[in-house]
């Protein structure tokens, strides 16, 4: 099981290699869940078995961000493990909006397909440099506010790589 963020990148980056074509480099992996906001879970946990349906109804995946695209793979619930892709978005044309860089659970909507409304992913604070270089590509029409954060303008002068 893959807890530090080093060798859950490591691992997604294998995964994808494995079909990405020649040429492509990996910029930036994000791990994230949907679901409501998980601040709620404190309150959900307290209701007997609500914390526990509200567990199991979250789905966790990686954004990877490389120079021509953005892939969206799952994750495994138990051991963080990258799975199957489940979409992959040219860079400039991905189907986000209402982004919200928090302090410390920053969140997006992501229109995945086969889904008839965007679903909100949730980034905790652990993966915000990652986070930032992907929100660094995105429009500012994405961003609730419609400005693109300073710390992802730096992180987009920076180009920094996995």
């Amino acid at each position: 099981m893959a807890i530090r963020r080093a060798k859950q990148k490591q691992q997604v980056i294998e995964k994808l290699s494995q079909s990405a074509p020649p040429g492509e480099t990996f910029i930036a992996c994000v791990h994230v869940e949907t679901g409501p906001s998980p601040w709620l879970n404190a309150i959900f946990d307290e209701i007997g078995p609500l914390g526990l349906i509200v567990a199991f109804t979250r789905k966790f995946y990686f954004l990877t961000l490389t120079n021509t695209s953005v892939v969206v793979n799952s994750a495994s619930r138990w051991t963080n493990r990258p799975g199957e892709v489940v979409a992959v978005y040219p860079r400039h044309e991905l189907p986000v909006s209402k982004v919200n860089r928090a302090m410390v659970w920053s969140r997006l909507h992501l229109h995945l397909p086969n889904r008839p409304k965007p679903t909100r992913l949730n980034v905790h604070r652990y993966w915000r440099d990652e986070l930032d270089q992907l929100l660094a590509v995105l429009p500012p029409h994405a961003f609730a506010d419609g400005r693109i954060p300073a710390q992802a303008q730096a992180a987009a002068q920076q180009g920094t790589r996995v």
